[in-house]
């Protein structure tokens, strides 16, 4: 073979080998995995942009698999294989619920994002039928049902007459309360309330896409979290678990809970699903709970006061959030005794992670985990129901004016 031909040759070698790398067909080489390594979790909270952890990772899993699989060949610490890692994992997870990881963006909104949470709580339901010591995933695709419904409820732009024709009503009760105990008792109402009074009739359709983008975020980043912990666990154990945490992706507290699940000790199956779920909501979208309530003057926090009088959890047993801490105010009437004036509506709003905690322990997580104990027939047959029906029975919003006119209706008030 001449050297025109034999260069010739070697060139279209490099070429296929070089395409079928990028195609996921080929062997990821040394100078491919060194590009991926140390690499920075700049989209772990889902809020960058759509895809895994870093632009730069694969999300093919093939390719994935080759690359984690030669770190480990090649005795790297798991700490400078932290990204590749995580995508690795988050990939595993999402190709297993059939949900493409490159194209997930929850800003693009409800409609295009309606089959990812279908498929997302789908498995987080599936997971828990399978695995009864994972109660966290049992939970989450139980109450993702209450989400999903009430996201799918405002997607419609005819839903915003939904929030604005509010506004009368809400001034209404406002006012009703300033009539019997003053303007002492109209400041102590909790924010969400004034808010709705004040900003009902200009929440716009904007608003609505822009606070469930960030949402739709929130539930991303949660599954993005959690769920490649979960994935590993139920396929490689306690091992694959501790080179997680080897790699940084969590820290030492939340190994040792994940040692407390694979007990299957009751009461450390227990402490440990609660400490996820505790993560879940004081780590993991904490402030992005914060950032959607603080929303453009108000509006932020109108919604999510609305969306904590709405919210009904669908684990039995559980009392609805409208129903806990309800609105007591004080003030004066006008011929100065003390009035104290009671509503049926939460004085609390589920989007501050310290009253939101405080409902989880008292209702959820106790409630759950008696039905797991307990009542495992009913729970495991409602999570068997298809994904689909689960949250189309769970759509909310149109409820929203009928319970603010009885509000309207059973202020309380009494003298003293």
């Amino acid at each position: 073979m001449n050297k025109l031909v034999r260069a010739s040759v070697c060139a279209m070698v490099s070429v296929v080998v070089a395409l079928g790398s990028y195609l996921g067909g080929g062997v990821a080489t040394a100078d491919t995995l060194d590009s991926y390594l140390n690499l920075p979790l700049v989209n772990r909270d889902a809020s960058q942009g759509p895809g895994g952890v870093h632009p730069k990772l694969p999300t093919d899993p093939k390719v994935l698999q080759k690359l984690v699989d030669e770190a480990r060949d090649r005795g790297l610490p798991p700490s400078s294989y932290t990204a590749l890692l995580f995508q690795y994992w988050l990939v595993d997870t999402t190709t297993r619920a059939g949900i493409d990881l490159a194209s997930w963006d929850p800003r693009k909104g409800v409609a295009a994002n309606h089959q990812n949470l279908l498929k997302s709580y789908r498995y987080y339901e599936d997971l828990q039928l399978a695995h009864r010591e994972l109660q966290w995933a049992g939970m989450g695709g139980l109450v993702g049902a209450d989400f999903g419904g009430g996201l799918l409820d405002c997607k419609d732009a005819t839903e915003i007459y939904e929030f604005t024709r509010l506004q009368p009503v809400v001034q209404a009760i406002v006012a009703k309360v300033n009539e019997l105990a003053g303007k002492q008792a109209v400041d102590s109402l909790p924010a969400g309330l004034p808010a709705l009074a004040r900003v009902g009739a200009k929440i716009t359709t904007d608003d609505l896409r822009i606070v469930q983008g960030q949402i739709l975020v929130m539930q991303k980043n949660i599954f993005s979290d959690l769920m490649p912990m979960h994935r590993a666990y139920v396929t490689g154990g306690l091992p694959a678990l501790r080179e997680m945490h080897e790699a940084g992706i969590f820290d030492d507290e939340i190994m040792h809970h994940w040692e407390g699940i694979a007990s299957k000790d009751p009461e450390r199956v227990a402490a440990g699903n609660a400490r996820l779920l505790q993560r879940e909501q004081g780590e993991v979208i904490k402030k992005q709970w914060d950032a959607t309530r603080n929303y453009r003057n108000g509006v932020g926090e109108a919604m999510t006061y609305a969306s904590t009088i709405l919210a009904a959890p669908s684990v039995a047993g559980v009392v609805p959030p409208r129903d806990i801490n309800q609105v007591q105010v004080t003030g004066r009437a006008l011929d100065g005794r003390k009035a104290i004036v009671t509503l049926p509506l939460p004085e609390w709003n589920w989007s501050v992670y310290e009253d939101r905690w405080e409902y989880i322990t008292e209702q959820l997580l106790p409630k759950y985990k008696y039905q797991v104990e307990h009542n495992w027939p009913a729970l495991s047959a409602a999570m068997r129901v298809p994904y689909f029906e689960q949250m189309e029975t769970h759509r909310p919003t149109r409820n929203l004016l009928p319970l603010f006119q009885s509000v309207l209706t059973s202020i309380k008030v009494t003298y003293q």
